[in-house]
């Protein structure tokens, strides 16, 4: 895997992670959670949906969460830290954000 695409598979992760750090701020559990966070994933495909911050701004001001920039801003980035150990303990959800990366690499 080049780099280029590895690093969308981890901005993926990361988004993930970070959804679902979201989701449960915004009270949402089970399969909500879930789904939140698998679009937060795919958001990382697509530059226009990729603005991380600024979809939680939206979201948490919306549900009226309170949470700064720099709060969101702090999970971000230890979220970016994790997702960058790499796939262990990967799940089913990973598998399906690898195979969408060797999609665009056979592009």
């Amino acid at each position: 895997m080049n780099s280029l695409h590895a690093d969308i598979l981890r901005m993926a992760r990361r988004n993930r992670l970070v959804g679902m750090w979201a989701a449960e701020k915004l009270g949402l559990v089970g399969e909500s959670a879930k789904a939140y966070a698998n679009d937060l994933a795919r958001g990382a495909l697509d530059i226009e949906r990729n603005d991380v911050l600024a979809i939680l701004r939206k979201d948490f001001d919306r549900a009226g969460v309170v949470q700064s920039d720099e709060q969101i801003l702090n999970i971000m980035s230890q979220s970016w830290l994790e997702a960058g150990r790499g796939a262990k303990g990967t799940d089913s959800s990973d598998a399906a954000l690898v195979q969408i990366v060797r999609n665009l690499q056979s592009r």
